[in-house]
């Protein structure tokens, strides 16, 4: 939760973010909260025109007062150890050299880091694995493309792996008669080893609502888990067959409307099925849900909560438009147990049924160091009940963090679809449901985006069409709109986050936003890649998948042979904890790939005028 403590913070001539802080020991004890990855120093190197950038991990279980030493083979490269920041530029370095890191704790020299090797572009190609395609019962020819990824630490090193699915071309939205090919999950190491395929098989369709997957260390053993919806005919990592192989549920329109329902536990480093439950709440009859022809029945979200506030649960979700229903389960001991089911049709959660985004976010937003779930207009507790409802709404996008800095609390900025709704744009307390500032649009508001991109107002900005830009606290900056209402990202190393998109031929981009002209201007171009999802334009993943606190993005080659992953090619004089050691951006990360993907947010106010963030509360195992 923000702002629970307070830090004597400062900016030192301007650009280097430090404090005051009291000496604490290199490592945090397992008391503390939060289980999180057991990471390493994650180092990347790239070739720069000046050189060699290298930047690292400072992780969340280090004390504020670490310093670092930068090797280029044996040879030490700053002259004093290196204490604001977490990237240096070797000007003397070249694409043949190699780097360690090693930590300096009390004067004292670490263990060097594994040794890198140089990027001679700011990009890594990860090899991947393209599956055959096929043709439909009525004759349709499809093939594959690469599509949503996750990561997680899959064997226990210390470095992440991807997740991957592959979406056939004739992947449906709900609303879409017809038949699709099968959906596949990959687990590849980033030299492109592939460690395992899983096939969901021909009673799972494809679509972006369909197939929720988490990866995450569920059980603390150091290895993350994948969890999906299976049904009959899942085939898993190592080729065996959940269910009955030869069952067929597809009807004359595509949809699979019949058959058992399961969700499954498969190990990450194997692909291993480890345990299969019914899945709930089952379907019943289809049109209980809104329609009577599969639409709404079939609308699953996914997260990951911390609902006791020290462990990860796994929560899993069916509708939104009409009835609601949550269940969340623990693994634990090679066990899915479940904790709690909310459903709108119980008499204590009147009003709760269509209050549903197409994504969900998770944040410990009551201060009880338990997560909630904020499922659009509602918020869910962390028992189980229901703690916050605006009764605004369905709607496409949902942003949560601390976007008003000078507020206790997280807040929440969505935009919402039915067009005679008293705001088609508005920011809320997730505490209780209290509105803001919102907008009227009078339409349906499919698109808005909240980030820093303007120094001049402290917070976050948020715009949407028809509500132009504001402020954290709702004041109209201009109403020119950025160009990009899709996904901010961390990039060129100052405060202010930069607009990640893509182009009209649906390569990845990222550009800058002028405020003081109200324009952009291009910092990448990533040409050779597609974007995923439609008019979306969203990449694969956007995460800190290594070096410094800054993102990384992911997107695909256009002819599906490799997954490109690019880094930042900008120092930055900014020294934060790893990304992925902060609660909030974790979970961001894990739920990403649901339905709508939305960009990560961290559980801090990252931004012009910011102050020193705590460190994280956690442990690692």
């Amino acid at each position: 939760m923000k702002k629970r403590f307070r830090y004597t913070a400062l900016l030192c001539l301007g650009v280097i973010l430090c404090g005051t802080v009291t000496p604490m020991d290199s490592q945090i004890s397992a008391a503390s909260t939060r289980q999180m990855e057991k990471l390493n120093r994650g180092a990347v190197a790239v070739k720069v025109p000046e050189g060699v950038l290298v930047s690292w991990r400072l992780l969340g279980t280090e004390s504020d007062s670490v310093s670092f030493n930068l090797y280029r083979g044996t040879s030490k490269v700053n002259d004093t150890p290196i204490t604001s920041k977490t990237n240096f530029l070797d000007k003397a370095g070249a694409t043949s050299s190699s780097y360690t890191v090693r930590a300096v704790v009390n004067g004292a020299e670490q263990a060097a880091s594994p040794a890198v090797k140089v990027w001679s572009n700011n990009y890594l190609d990860v090899p991947i694995q393209q599956p055959a395609g096929g043709t439909t019962p009525d004759n349709v020819s499809y093939t594959y493309n690469a599509n949503d990824a996750s990561v997680g630490d899959l064997d226990g090193d210390g470095e992440y792996e991807i997740v991957l699915k592959w979406d056939p071309s004739n992947a449906k939205d709900n609303s879409q008669s017809g038949y699709t090919g099968n959906v596949f999950l990959d687990g590849y190491k980033l030299d492109g080893t592939r460690k395992w395929r899983i096939d969901l098989g021909r009673n799972i369709r494809a679509g972006a609502h369909y197939t929720q997957f988490l990866v995450y260390d569920f059980d603390g053993d150091g290895k993350a888990e994948i969890v999906c919806k299976t049904a009959d005919g899942t085939k898993d990592g190592t080729g065996v067959t959940i269910g009955n192989a030869s069952a067929d549920y597809r009807n004359a329109s595509g949809y699979i409307l019949d058959g058992p329902e399961f969700l499954t536990v498969f190990s990450g480093d194997t692909g291993k099925a480890l345990s299969t439950i019914d899945y709930v709440p089952p379907r019943g009859t289809v049109s209980s849900w809104g329609d009577n022809y599969g639409n709404r029945v079939d609308r699953f979200l996914a997260g990951v909560a911390y609902l006791d506030g020290v462990r990860p649960s796994i929560v899993m979700a069916r509708g939104y438009y009409t009835r609601t229903v949550l269940v969340a389960y623990d693994w634990r001991n090679g066990n899915l147990n479940r904790r709690w089911t909310f459903d709108s049709n119980s008499s204590t959660n009147a009003g709760t049924a269509g209050q549903g985004n197409h994504s969900l976010s998770v944040a410990d937003v009551d201060g009880d160091d338990k997560d909630e779930i904020v499922y659009g207009s509602l918020v869910v507790d962390d028992n189980g009940a229901k703690l916050a409802n605006t009764g605004m709404g369905h709607g496409d996008a949902l942003h949560v963090g601390d976007l008003d800095p000078d507020r206790s609390g997280y807040e929440v900025f969505k935009v919402n679809e039915d067009k005679n709704a008293t705001y088609g744009a508005a920011m809320y307390d997730p505490r209780n449901g209290n509105i803001l500032w919102g907008v009227n649009t009078g339409k349906d508001t499919g698109r808005g985006m909240s980030a820093d991109i303007d120094p001049r107002t402290k917070g976050n900005e948020q715009w949407a069409p028809g509500i132009g830009v504001r402020s954290a606290k709702g004041e109209l900056i201009t109403n020119t709109l950025p160009s990009s209402i899709n996904f901010g990202i961390w990039w060129d190393g100052d405060l202010l986050r930069e607009l990640l998109d893509h182009t009209s031929s649906s390569a990845g981009k990222i550009d800058k936003w002028n405020y003081t002209n109200s324009t952009t201007s291009n910092l990448l171009t990533a040409t050779g890649t597609s974007s995923n999802n439609g008019t979306k334009g969203t990449p694969s993943l956007q995460a800190d998948l290594f070096g410094d606190w800054r993102e990384e993005v992911i997107w695909r080659k256009s002819d599906n042979s490799a997954l490109r992953i690019y880094t930042t090619p900008y120092e930055s004089e900014y020294r934060f904890y790893t990304l992925m050691h902060d609660p909030l951006y974790r979970l961001s990360v894990a739920w990403q790939n649901v339905a709508y993907n939305q960009p990560p947010h961290t559980g801090f106010y990252l931004g012009e005028g910011m102050s020193k963030p705590a460190q994280p509360n956690i442990y690692t195992p």
